[in-house]
């Protein structure tokens, strides 16, 4: 079976008209890459071309301030992502005089680059002989020659690595990359593929054996964690309410929310009203407090859940401190407080 001209004829049928796929500039190649990050193709592609139309070069995208790029962010998750973005294009224009790195063994310096970007955008844009693995081609490889290995452990990473750079095709490696990972997107999907059109249905190993849905495998190491958080939204007699950026490390670092009291149990009204009173900012003031959802929003994230309450605190006075509501949409917040105040309205 000659696995890899069959995936290039496939393609060359199936393969969707995508920006990223008609051009080898680099920078634009990694850009669609980042974002395509835990992202699937229909939501990144909206980020992608704000992205390049924002930031046309790495220049402009180094000198963007991380705000600007937070708030463009906004919705895609996973915001480390944008920042990694921004510090490397900050390195490559500092330290590489504005030109992207021309290998795989440059490129995966990059902040955020891993083996599977650097793979597909030194094969994509240079024309690099280095296989692409990513969850695509895991699935697609896994149930083709049936290998249980876990992907999530190092062996099953150097079993699938060596496998796909056996099967790459040495004279047109970015075809063969971009063509294996949309197969695996395309027709070698997670649930229900429609294996009567594959054209590797005579010799799949995972279909004769009827195990389709078994493969990959992948071992269970993460233990979700339930936090509850509660934010406190202020509204003043001056319009004015208070959003404060998350300091440190965390999947938030530098976005903005509301006051947040996080526990480890759902809490009521009473607990609320307790907490309150230790907030400088109502000290001397006549507030009311009300809950905006009786139930949780649950927030779905890979390491943890977030249940979250919205509970809404006026004052009828001032708050000089404060952000105007009406400039509440100008900065990145969470995905989760931008829904919020997307159906609250202010």
């Amino acid at each position: 079976m000659n696995i890899t001209k069959k995936l290039i004829n496939w393609y060359s049928v199936n393969k969707r008209d995508l920006p990223w796929r008609n051009t080898t500039n680099p920078y634009f190649i990694w850009l669609s890459e980042i974002i395509l990050q835990q992202t699937q193709v229909v939501q990144g592609l909206p980020y992608y071309v704000a992205f390049t139309t924002n930031y046309p070069t790495v220049f402009d995208l180094a000198n963007a301030e991380e705000s600007q790029i937070l708030k463009l962010w906004q919705g895609l998750g996973y915001y480390s992502r944008a920042r990694n973005l921004h510090a490397s294009a900050k390195y490559i224009v500092a330290d590489l005089n504005g030109v992207f790195p021309s290998t795989y063994n440059e490129i995966i310096k990059l902040k955020g680059v891993g083996d599977y970007t650097a793979s597909a955008i030194a094969s994509i844009s240079f024309n690099e002989k280095t296989a692409v693995v990513d969850g695509n081609v895991y699935r697609a490889l896994s149930r083709i020659y049936g290998i249980s290995t876990p992907i999530n452990t190092g062996k099953g990473f150097k079993e699938f690595k060596a496998l796909a750079q056996e099967l790459i095709d040495k004279k047109e490696p970015a075809t063969f990359n971009q063509a294996i990972m949309e197969f695996g997107a395309r027709q070698c999907k997670p649930k229900n593929p429609d294996c009567a059109v594959c054209p590797f249905n005579g010799k799949c190993i995972a279909l004769q054996k009827d195990s389709i849905s078994e493969l990959p495998v992948k071992l269970k190491t993460l233990k979700v964690k339930k936090k509850y958080f509660n934010f406190i939204v202020l509204l003043s007699l001056d319009q004015k309410t208070i959003l404060e950026k998350r300091e440190g490390k965390g999947i938030w670092q530098n976005l903005y929310q509301f006051p947040l009291i996080e526990t480890v149990k759902p809490i009521d009204i009473a607990t609320i009203e307790t907490e309150l009173m230790g907030f400088s900012i109502l000290k001397n003031k006549k507030y009311s407090v009300s809950l905006y959802n009786e139930v949780d929003i649950v927030h779905k994230l890979s390491h943890q859940h977030l249940f979250t309450k919205f509970w809404i605190v006026t004052t009828d006075q001032k708050l000089p401190e404060g952000v105007s509501v009406e400039k509440i949409t100008d900065f990145p917040v969470p995905i989760l407080i931008g829904n919020f105040i997307e159906r609250f309205n202010f």
